[in-house]
C-alpha cells in the first residue's frame, strides 16, 4: 500500500506539472504575459500620422523624421567620465540633466523602455548612432514629428505633444514618451491621425542579449499608418484673415451657409504652428502661456464671450414677428434713446424718427428695439414666462449653448431666461424695464463669435443651419451625420424676408453703407457693444467692442461671417472693413476696396485696449484707466474679465 500510495503522488505530481507546463506553453499567448516578461523586449514601430489638407487640396501638415534616444534603466551599465562626458556631449545635456533624466526614466520604470532625450536631428542622429554600441542601456527609436506646411492655422491644426502619467493611466494605448493631439484637429482627431503601432517582441537570453523573435515573431504587427483628413478651411482666405486680424485682439469665423462648413477661423494674435515642433517646443509653449497680456493659445473665435451688440437686434425683430407683437410697418419714436417715464433707458445715435423695422435694423435704432423686447416679454402675465419663451426662440439659432462641433475647445456664451432673472431678483420682484439692455445684445446676453456667424448663416438660409464644422472629408471614411443635418429655429420661414431686407438695406443706405463692394449683394449688420471693467467699486469703460456679421450673397448665399475686435471702437471702424474684405477676397478671389484693405493693414490696436469711447483718458482717483487696470492686476493675477483673459488684456 505504501510502495502505491508513493507511486500514486509521484504520477498526480507529474500530472499537475505538466498541465502546468501544457498551460504554459499553448495557452499563456494573452498580451499581458507578454508585456509583464522581462526576458522578453518591445520594440515599437511607429505608423506614420496622417496628412491635413485644406478644402482644396492643399497640404498643410506633413511629417519629418525624428529620432528619440531610449533607456532601459536596469541596463545602464556605469560609465567612466570619459566615456559619461562624450555621452553628454553627443546629447547636448549636462551631466545634471542626465542624472535627473535617469532618475526620471527609472521611477517610471526600472526594466521598461522610456525617452531619455527626445527628437534629434538628422544630423546628431547621424553622429550619435555609430557609437551607441558603447552605452550600455540605450537605444535609437525612430518616429515622426509634425512639419507644419504653413504659418497660419496654428489655433485650427493645434499641435502634438508627448502625454502624461494621467493619459497614459487612461487611456493604456499610450506609453511613456509617445506624442498626442493637444489642441486643435490634432487633437479632435487623434485617433483617425496617429494610426495603430506596430510591436516586436525579442526574446533575451539569461546574459540579456538578444537571441532573435519571440516564437519566430508569431505575435508581431505591422504599424497601422494614420489616415488622412480634409479640412473645410480655405487656406487663403485663413490667411487673409489672419492677415486683416494682425496688431488687433479677436476672432474672425467665416461659415458656407448651405453646409456649416468652416470656411476660416481666426484669432488675434496668434503663431507660427512651428514654434510648438522640435526640442524647443516646451520652451516655446511656456512662452506662448505665459504671455498673460496677448495670450495667443486663447483661441478668442470659439471661447472669447462677448456681448453681441447690435447684431442681436435682427434676432429681437425675428422673434417679434414670430410673437407677432410687432408687424414690418409699425413705427417707433426715437428720441436719441428710448425712455420710461422720465428715466432714460438707452441712448442711441441720430437718425431719423420714427422708424419701422426695415430702418430700425439699417439704422441700428436702439429704441426700435427695446420697444419690441418690451412687448415680447410683456405679452405674458407673468414676466419669467414672457423671457422663457423669448429664450427659446434665441437659443434656436444656436445662442446660449455648445454647438455640438467637432472643435477641440468653446463656450456655450449665455442667453438669460426667467430663472436666471428670479434667482437674480427674486420671484415676481423684476418686470422687462430691468433687463431692456438684452434688446441690444448687452446686458446679460453673451455669444462667442462662431456663434454670431452661426446666426448669421440661419439668417441668411431663412431659418435653418448645419452644425459648423472642420471636417470635409476622412480617408476611406462617411463624415458624421450630425453635420449634414440641418437644424431649424423656431421662427416661421415668412419672417425672414424682411428682416433680410433690413440687413442688405444697412449696406444700401445704413450703418455700413461705405463698406458696399461692387458686384456682391451683402447683408450685414453692424454692432457696437460697450466695454466696461469694474475695480472695487469703481465701474471704468473701455473702448468699444467693434462688431459685424454679415452673409452674401442675399440670396443662396455662399458665405456668412462674423468679426469681433476687441476695443475697435464701431462697428463699422474695424470689423464691418475686415468682413467686407474678407467676403470679397472669399467670392471674387481677389480685392477690390483696396481702399478699405489699405486702412485696415495701417491701423493697429494694439494700445487702444485701455482708452474710452470718447478717446480721452478716463481716470480714477488721478490715475489713467491704463493704470489701474495695470496696477489692479499686478495684485490680482488670477482675475479675469469676461473673454477669459487676464485683466492686463
Amino acid at each position: 500500500m505504501r510502495k502505491l500510495l508513493l507511486l500514486t503522488t509521484v504520477v498526480l505530481v507529474g500530472l499537475v506539472f505538466i498541465a502546468r507546463l501544457f498551460y504554459l506553453q499553448v495557452y499563456s499567448s494573452s498580451g499581458y504575459d507578454l508585456f509583464e516578461d522581462s526576458a522578453i523586449k518591445k520594440e515599437y514601430n511607429y505608423p506614420k500620422r496622417g496628412y491635413v489638407y485644406d478644402r482644396n487640396g492643399q497640404l498643410l501638415v506633413a511629417n519629418q523624421p525624428s529620432y528619440d534616444v531610449m533607456v532601459i534603466p536596469r541596463e545602464v551599465a556605469p560609465m567612466d567620465p570619459v566615456t559619461m562626458r562624450e555621452f553628454c556631449e553627443l546629447l547636448k545635456i549636462t551631466q545634471e540633466e542626465y542624472d535627473k533624466k535617469l532618475r526620471r526614466a527609472t521611477n517610471y520604470s526600472p526594466r521598461l523602455s522610456s525617452p531619455f532625450v527626445q527628437q534629434l536631428s538628422k544630423n546628431d542622429y547621424a553622429v550619435l548612432q555609430e557609437k551607441m554600441r558603447k552605452f550600455e542601456g540605450f537605444y535609437i527609436q525612430k518616429r515622426s514629428l509634425r512639419l507644419y506646411q504653413t504659418t497660419i492655422g496654428a489655433n485650427v491644426l493645434g499641435d502634438i505633444g508627448e502625454v502624461n502619467r494621467k493619459i497614459i493611466a487612461d487611456q493604456p494605448y499610450y506609453r511613456m514618451g509617445d506624442l498626442i493631439g493637444k489642441q486643435g484637429v490634432e487633437k479632435t482627431y487623434e485617433k483617425t491621425l496617429r494610426g495603430v503601432k506596430g510591436i516586436k517582441f525579442i526574446q533575451k537570453d539569461r546574459f540579456n542579449k538578444n537571441i532573435g523573435p519571440y516564437k519566430e515573431g508569431k505575435f508581431d504587427t505591422l504599424p497601422k499608418p494614420g489616415k488622412d483628413v480634409t479640412l473645410t478651411i480655405d487656406a487663403e482666405l485663413q490667411a487673409y484673415g489672419e492677415l486683416l486680424m494682425k496688431h488687433k485682439r479677436g476672432g474672425i469665423i467665416a461659415i458656407e451657409p448651405s453646409t456649416g462648413e468652416i470656411l476660416a477661423m481666426v484669432t488675434g494674435p496668434s503663431y507660427n504652428p512651428n514654434m510648438l515642433v522640435g526640442r524647443d517646443r516646451s520652451k516655446n509653449f511656456s512662452k506662448l502661456y505665459r504671455d498673460t497680456i496677448a495670450k495667443p493659445l486663447f483661441d478668442r473665435g470659439l471661447k472669447a464671450q462677448y456681448p453681441p451688440g447690435s447684431p442681436f437686434k435682427v434676432i429681437n425683430a425675428l422673434i417679434g414677428l414670430q410673437e407677432g407683437v410687432v408687424n414690418t410697418d409699425e413705427r417707433f419714436r426715437c428720441r436719441m434713446g428710448y425712455y420710461y417715464g422720465s428715466r432714460r433707458l438707452t441712448g442711441c445715435h441720430h437718425h431719423r424718427s420714427p422708424v419701422a423695422m426695415n430702418n430700425g435694423i439699417a439704422q441700428s435704432c436702439n429704441a426700435y428695439f427695446v420697444n419690441v423686447y418690451r412687448r415680447i416679454i410683456d405679452k405674458y402675465e407673468d414676466p419669467s414666462k414672457g423671457m422663457n419663451t423669448w429664450a427659446n426662440h434665441a437659443r434656436s439659432f444656436g445662442l446660449g449653448n455648445f454647438l455640438n462641433n467637432d472643435l477641440s475647445v468653446g463656450s456655450k456664451g449665455r442667453i438669460p431666461d426667467g430663472d436666471y432673472y428670479d434667482r437674480a431678483y427674486g420671484d415676481n420682484r423684476w418686470s422687462s424695464t430691468y433687463i431692456v439692455s438684452n434688446a441690444i445684445g448687452q446686458g446679460e446676453v453673451e455669444a462667442t463669435p462662431i456663434q454670431l456667424a452661426n446666426m448669421a448663416a440661419a439668417i441668411g438660409n431663412r431659418g435653418y443651419y448645419f452644425t459648423p464644422h472642420i471636417i470635409k472629408n476622412i480617408e476611406g471614411e462617411t463624415i458624421d451625420r450630425k453635420y449634414t443635418t440641418p437644424k431649424y429655429t423656431t421662427i416661421d420661414k415668412r419672417h425672414f424676408e424682411p428682416v433680410v431686407q433690413g440687413m442688405f438695406d444697412v449696406y444700401n443706405k445704413g450703418t455700413a453703407k461705405s463698406l458696399r463692394v461692387s458686384g456682391i449683394e451683402i447683408c450685414g449688420k453692424t454692432g457696437t457693444a460697450e466695454n466696461f471693467m469694474k475695480i472695487d467699486s469703481v465701474k471704468a469703460q473701455l473702448t468699444d467692442h467693434s462688431i459685424f456679421v454679415a452673409f452674401a450673397p442675399k440670396d443662396n448665399p455662399k458665405i456668412a461671417i462674423a468679426v469681433f475686435v476687441e476695443n475697435g471702437y464701431w462697428g463699422s471702424r474695424f470689423a464691418g472693413r475686415m468682413a467686407s474684405l474678407m467676403i470679397e477676397k472669399y467670392i471674387k478671389g481677389h480685392i477690390t476696396r483696396t481702399d478699405l484693405e489699405r486702412w485696415i493693414l495701417t491701423h493697429s490696436l494694439e494700445n487702444e485696449y485701455a482708452k474710452p469711447y470718447s478717446g480721452e483718458p478716463f481716470k480714477i482717483n488721478g490715475e489713467t484707466t491704463l493704470q489701474v487696470i495695470d496696477n489692479y492686476a499686478n495684485e490680482n493675477p488670477s482675475i479675469e474679465n469676461s473673454t477669459g483673459s487676464n485683466l492686463k488684456q
